[in-house]
């Protein structure tokens, strides 16, 4: 069989009349990454970025501990190479946004640069040499750069947490490139290697990687191969070898299982139903690709299951999916565009049910670069080199949209204003912004949201109970106790709700109730130490000492540096006549808030119980300075300084 012969190539294994070179492109690239996205890195934290990086204990150590990741139902649950780069993260900046955003910014800037690399190889390919090989480089060029700048890319860059898909996306190119390197004559084994480690890191980065075996598969068939047997026969090896990486991603989703109940099958929703949906979604996904307006953070929890409003979406994605099919079959490099476009989204928008997320943009991160690809070479074909300037046009206008969508996300506010303007029944929406306003302490405006969000979904123990938080904020305890019973009517058995209906309770001065309502949620909840330790204070008001201190000592074997625990497990320890631990826990909580009066005053008592009034007297002082007007340390003052003149 007669193999076409490549161009010849440079000693960086470019063809030597390509442009531009990849340092050239590398340049070009990330220099409109950083003017699109030149106002992201003071982008607040948002969403799931609080379970995943502020409140993630696991990534507080770049040296150990990332590997295992939080539990399931948490974005870097099962995905130990993105919970690392989040670790790199915290080692440089702690949960300070700015290096966050600066390594996503890294991360999409070479995944375009890859994507770059691999366009240009494609189209010097035999297949395809003819009509494109003598401007590879700059189609490559215009595709990578429309792909870089198109505003849907928004999500995966700057709400860090969608690192997830960039990074991902970035591994799939990469092991796709190093792939096609190794191929090539006297290519160094070191290509087959970064081919097989790109693709391990992707399965530990996230599931979409699970597509990336076959994908590089079909691109040896189309593009490198002219027949199976040629295939295995010169990179059967290879193909094994990334095939192997499957053993990696099927152990972490074991581990994982199904997310917290949010992914996988087994869960409320059915594969069915969930592909019913995503013909819709998909279609979604693609005028978006043309036209990406509206763009939106949180399309909410949905299902389309009415077939007469699937009939048009189907009309477009069933004959787009046979055609791509058909023309991969034939040979026809516009196949494997759609073939990749599907492969790639298959993972998230097929029939595997994904509860928490039916639709997001972040998913057409990679599969945009498909329609990106093909819509440069449509207009080159018909065009020519004419059509450059079309491609600046393009470029420019997608910048400047991109641009602006990351003017939404200044603030959290301003998304979430945004989302629920755009998706007025998303629950989770309306509640973020209430809860955004809350701790801007723009309280009246988010009683107007949160009762908002109550009217609309009266049944859903979330609304409810973050409007009894509100109430109890503005001293409406009667109010916020409605709400929380009502959300205990539709949740007898939640914790949380409990707690909280027990706060309410302890304000109202129904002791008895709370003291029932905490108990039954410590049984519910054992690990739930808010929970606890309201347990261990109402107890010690009601003079049950012996119990308190057991709940105080287990809260404090998990929060040892809560100063306000210590202080009042060591009031109830020298209630129980055990004076030295009570000195002993008093004196953390001061040493851990030194600024405390209350604090500094309670471990005097300690001490005078204790019989060291000269120590107990230097704490008063400190006391009364830190409060002159402390009547109680001012009393207590005068007392320790009898005594010490006495002896």
């Amino acid at each position: 069989m007669r193999v076409e012969a490549r161009p010849a190539a440079n000693s960086f294994g470019e063809p030597a009349e390509s442009w531009p070179k990849s340092w050239l492109a590398g340049v070009m690239i990330t220099t409109a990454v950083v003017l699109a996205y030149h106002g992201t890195l003071k982008v607040p934290f948002l969403f799931d970025d609080v379970s995943s990086i502020t409140d993630n204990p696991t990534i507080r150590s770049l040296w150990h501990d990332w590997w295992r990741t939080p539990g399931s139902g948490v974005t870097v649950s099962g995905r130990p190479f993105l919970n690392f780069t989040l670790a790199l993260n915290f080692a440089l900046s702690g949960t300070a946004v700015w290096s966050y955003h600066v390594i996503n910014l890294m991360i999409h800037a070479a995944a375009g640069t890859t994507l770059f690399a691999v366009l240009r190889l494609t189209f010097q390919q035999p297949r395809l040499r003819a009509p494109f090989g003598r401007d590879a480089g700059t189609l490559a060029l215009a595709a990578a750069l429309l792909w870089t700048l198109h505003p849907l890319q928004t999500e995966s860059v700057t709400y860090i947490i969608q690192r997830a898909e960039s990074l991902v996306s970035l591994l799939y190119l990469l092991t796709l490139w190093a792939f096609v390197r190794s191929t090539e004559e006297r290519a160094s084994p070191g290509w087959s290697w970064l081919a097989f480690v790109c693709c391990l890191l992707g399965m530990a980065t996230k599931e979409v990687m699970v597509t990336a075996p076959i994908v590089v598969l079909c691109y040896d068939r189309m593009f490198l191969s002219d027949s199976w047997k040629l295939l295995w026969g010169r990179h059967g090896g290879r193909h094994l070898a990334l095939a192997s990486t499957w053993l990696l991603l099927i152990g972490l989703v074991m581990v994982t299982g199904t997310r917290g109940g949010t992914a996988g099958f087994g869960i409320s929703v059915s594969p069915f139903d969930y592909a019913l949906t995503q013909i819709s979604v998909v279609a979604h996904y693609l005028q978006l690709a043309f036209w990406p307006r509206p763009l939106i953070l949180d399309y909410g929890q949905f299902l389309m299951t009415d077939l007469r409003a699937l009939w048009l979406p189907a009309l477009v994605i069933f004959p787009l999916a046979a055609a791509s099919l058909y023309c991969l079959w034939r040979g026809r490099p516009v196949g494997f565009a759609g073939f990749f476009f599907f492969a790639v989204l298959a993972p998230t928008s097929s029939f595997v049910p994904v509860l928490t997320q039916t639709m997001n943009e972040h998913r057409m991160y990679l599969a945009l670069a498909a329609i990106v690809t093909v819509v440069v070479a449509g207009i080159y074909r018909l065009a020519g080199r004419s059509g450059g300037i079309l491609y600046v046009g393009l470029a420019l206008v997608l910048g400047l949209a991109t641009v602006r969508r990351n003017e939404t996300y200044r603030s959290e506010e301003s998304i979430w204003s945004d989302t629920v303007a755009r998706r007025p029944g998303n629950m989770r929406a309306i509640l973020a912004l209430g809860a955004v306003q809350v701790h801007a302490g723009q309280l009246d405006a988010g009683l107007v949201t949160l009762q908002e969000a109550v009217r609309l979904f009266p049944d859903q123990i979330e609304s409810q109970n973050q409007l009894g938080n509100l109430w109890m904020k503005l001293g409406s305890v009667e109010a916020a106790a409605d709400c929380f019973r009502r959300a205990r009517v539709l949740a007898p058995q939640d914790a949380v709700v409990m707690n909280n209906l027990a706060n309410a309770c302890l304000r109202l001065g129904r002791g008895d109730e709370a003291l029932s309502l905490l108990q039954a949620a410590v049984r519910l909840k054992p690990d739930f130490h808010e929970a606890r330790y309201n347990l261990a204070n109402t107890l010690a008001q009601a003079g049950q000492f012996a119990e308190a201190a057991g709940h105080y000592a287990q809260v404090l074997g998990v929060r040892p540096d809560d100063a306000e625990a210590h202080s009042n497990y060591g009031n109830v320890l020298l209630a129980l006549n055990r004076r030295a631990e009570g000195v002993r826990e008093l004196t953390e909580a001061a040493r851990l808030q030194p600024a405390n009066a209350e604090i500094r005053n309670n471990l005097g008592v300690a001490l005078i119980q204790a019989g060291r009034p000269e120590e107990a007297r230097h704490q008063f002082e400190e006391a009364v300075r830190l409060q002159p007007d402390f009547q109680g340390a001012v009393e207590n003052l005068a007392r320790a300084r009898r005594q010490v003149d006495r002896r």
